[in-house]
């Protein structure tokens, strides 16, 4: 611990800085890879919608005393062959069965079934029936709602960045922890449900205040930028990502330890359906949130404003004049130290000695 707290301070001080935004390149293309994968799995595999948004019939049986899966699988393959259910454990002494639309007398009778085939009174057998236009009302809602908050989160930015590319970097941070995350639910099958919505929205709120955590260092530490021609927009910015590291890694513990709790221990160990929707978006989406803030989003946002002329002409002044002897304070790997960073803002470009005074 006391090394970890160590390595915080030395990179929270600057002396002890990694070349992240020099290496941005190497960032997108991981993420590039990434994000290729995610879209192949979910165009050929693709995901696997709950009864919420393509309609159905559900089952719930309580007060059983042998919560096997199997039983209702036989159960519902001995009265309807070409259906596929989905079967759910709801604690110790609760089953979830979803399948396709029936007909009322249908489902009185499965529901009979079902009730003999645990050995539960029929009173314990609860069905409800989703029609697929309601599905699609839900579904239409869904997209809604993320349109409007990523135009919102847009307009926000702007606002408060005062900058349109700082906005542009954390929407592309967004859409990239959006579609890992929905990547992961096609690879591993869970079913989308209102809750699994709940939990990417969730998600996109907080990668979007780690990226904004970040950016507010970096409008910091370039506050100045064209005031001084000791160091480049590029090494400012990679010192705030370096500054805000220690934090972004401790949030990110702090937050995924009761997610993780969660994910495995309610959802494997109780079968709690909802748990498993909803945090396993939480555990996915915290994750990617993280690597987005530091790796995809700082890098980005950098990379948009050195297409800006006066970005370049004042790189190339800082570039020439550390050519001229001022390159000391800057490592090879284009990180910078902070307390040489410090000296620059108080004392100008070019310190000059203090005089003696006279007697």
């Amino acid at each position: 611990m006391a090394s970890l707290s160590t390595w915080g301070n030395r990179l929270h001080s600057g002396e002890k800085t990694y070349g992240i935004v020099a290496h941005r390149n190497r960032w997108f293309l991981i993420s590039a890879v990434l994000m290729a994968l995610a879209l192949v799995i979910l165009f050929t595999k693709g995901l696997n919608p709950g009864i919420d948004f393509r309609g159905g019939t559900e089952y719930i049986v309580s007060g059983v005393t042998d919560a096997d899966a199997q039983v209702a699988r036989d159960t519902v393959a001995a009265a309807y062959p070409e259906e596929t259910p989905a079967v759910a454990i709801l604690g110790g002494d609760g089953v979830r069965v979803q399948l396709g639309t029936l007909e009322q007398s249908d489902v009185d009778a499965l529901g009979a079934d079902l009730a003999d085939a645990y050995g539960v009174p029929v009173t314990n057998v609860s069905s409800s029936f989703i029609g697929p236009t309601w599905g699609q009302d839900v579904s239409g809602k869904a997209v809604q709602g993320l349109v409007v908050f990523l135009v919102l989160v847009a307009i926000v930015m702007a606002l408060y960045f005062r900058t349109w590319r700082m906005a542009a970097a954390g929407l592309v941070a967004l859409l990239h922890d959006l579609v890992f995350t929905v990547g992961i639910y096609a690879l591993v099958g869970f079913e989308v449900t209102p809750a699994s919505v709940i939990g990417f929205l969730t998600i996109l709120g907080y990668s979007l205040y780690d990226t904004v955590v970040v950016f507010d260092k970096v409008r910091d530490n370039t506050a100045d930028l064209f005031t001084q021609h000791r160091y480049t927009y590029d090494e400012l910015a990679n010192l705030a990502v370096n500054q805000t590291l220690v934090r972004s890694i401790n949030t990110s513990v702090v937050a995924l330890l009761p997610v993780s709790a969660i994910l495995f221990i309610g959802s494997y160990l109780l079968g709690a359906g909802t748990l498993s929707d909803i945090s396993l978006a939480l555990f996915v989406g915290m994750a990617v949130g993280t690597y987005s803030s530091i790796f995809v989003a700082t890098p980005l946002e950098v990379a948009l404003r050195d297409t800006e002329a006066k970005i370049k002409k004042h790189t190339a002044d800082v570039l020439a004049l550390r050519a001229g002897g001022e390159s000391d304070v800057v490592r090879e790997d284009g990180t910078v130290r902070v307390g040489a960073l410090q000296a620059g803002h108080h004392q100008g470009a070019a310190a000059q000695p203090r005089r003696k005074r006279r007697k």
